[in-house]
């Protein structure tokens, strides 16, 4: 023991030496560390939500390897949080409640996500240019040939005092008969023709009437087609749903957690999910890329997380192994019913 002991107090002297030679060196180190724990700390607990700094601090002290703050080129937490802040690793903001701190993303991943999602909104925003630009010309197409009526006014002359006065009230159509004892004799035949043809226009225009409205409905199917297309090919870069059941493959979290299953409970800012693990009932945060579905047997529900039927439940009839598909039969919603073939694994998992 005094031989291990004087060991000890040599090389605790020795590390005294060093650090008094460069006593820089080593707050730089201490620093960079404190600096690091408390980020990874602060990205992996709250992600990139507003918080407290005290909250995160206390969480990192709690570690019993933690670096203290002493050893560090910072004497206080609110200076560390206005470092942070100025270095631009989070937005800090005072309050009368004190510090609080929202970390900043910088992962290549994450930004080539926002970018992806930024580009998705563009291209949502140029198919409703298009369908409105489609729309508009439908109704332009229903406008043309079309004349602007307008109606003819005309004097009311009375040459005989005893003929009766008509009316011609239908355009073309010579219903004005004199009424006098005279002319009626001579036009009885006429007076049928007549009749017969106001009929057949009639008719005629009832025709044009429907072709025209056959037209316009035929214009809206096109449209409820177009985006039905547009719905069934429609995809996002994000899956995560709550209540289906997952698989972990990150190795980071150790092997305890890899390529164990866990069930969704919470779904964060749609790439993130707070999930517990089946087996041992631990909660994690954890991003989607360090998840992947799970498929069950046929016969079990699962449901589908992208495409044209996100979030209807289904049952899975069949799997397809040489092309990593499955079948199944839609269990929910409006679609009940509905046989669905060739959807990917990834599309789908199954439901807690």
């Amino acid at each position: 023991n005094g031989f291990k002991c004087h060991c000890m107090s040599e090389s605790h002297q020795r590390q005294l030496l060093l650090a008094s030679e460069n006593p820089q060196q080593f707050m730089d180190y201490f620093s960079e560390e404190f600096r690091n724990d408390f980020l990874e700390l602060l990205r992996r607990r709250f992600g990139t939500k507003r918080v407290h700094n005290n909250i995160v601090y206390n969480e990192y002290i709690s570690h019993r390897e933690h670096i203290h703050m002493n050893a560090t080129q910072w004497e206080t937490l609110t200076d560390f949080t206005k470092w942070l802040g100025r270095e631009g690793l989070c937005k800090v903001d005072e309050t009368p409640k004190g510090w609080y701190i929202q970390y900043i993303d910088r992962d290549p991943e994450t930004i080539r996500r926002q970018q992806e999602q930024e580009r998705k909104k563009k291209q949502d925003l140029d198919d409703e240019e298009k369908t409105a630009k489609f729309i508009e010309q439908q109704v332009r197409r229903g406008l043309e040939g079309k004349e602007l009526e307008k109606p003819v006014y005309t004097e009311l002359n009375r040459e005989n005092e005893e003929e009766k006065v008509t009316f011609n009230l239908n355009k073309g159509a010579s219903t004005s008969i004199a009424a006098s004892s005279k002319t009626s004799s001579v036009l009885g035949p006429n007076a049928l023709k007549v009749v017969e043809g106001a009929v057949k226009r009639k008719e005629s225009a009832h025709s044009s009437g429907q072709s025209k409205e056959k037209k316009k409905k035929s214009a809206l199917d096109e449209i409820m087609e177009l985006e039905e297309e547009k719905k069934r090919t429609s995809r996002r870069d994000y899956w995560l749903q709550p209540e289906i059941v997952v698989k972990i493959v990150t190795k980071k979290l150790g092997e305890k957690y890899h390529k164990k299953k866990a069930v969704v409970k919470e779904v964060i800012d749609k790439y993130t999910a707070v999930v517990k693990m089946i087996d041992s009932g631990d909660k994690l945060k954890l991003d989607q890329t360090h998840l992947e579905t799970v498929i069950p047997a046929p016969g079990k529900k699962v449901m589908v997380l992208n495409g044209g039927y996100r979030g209807n439940e289904g049952i899975l009839e069949s799997i397809n192994e040489k092309r990593f598909s499955a079948t199944i039969i839609i269990d929910s919603g409006p679609l009940k019913g509905r046989r669905v073939e060739d959807i990917q694994y990834e599309d789908i998992s199954k439901l807690a």
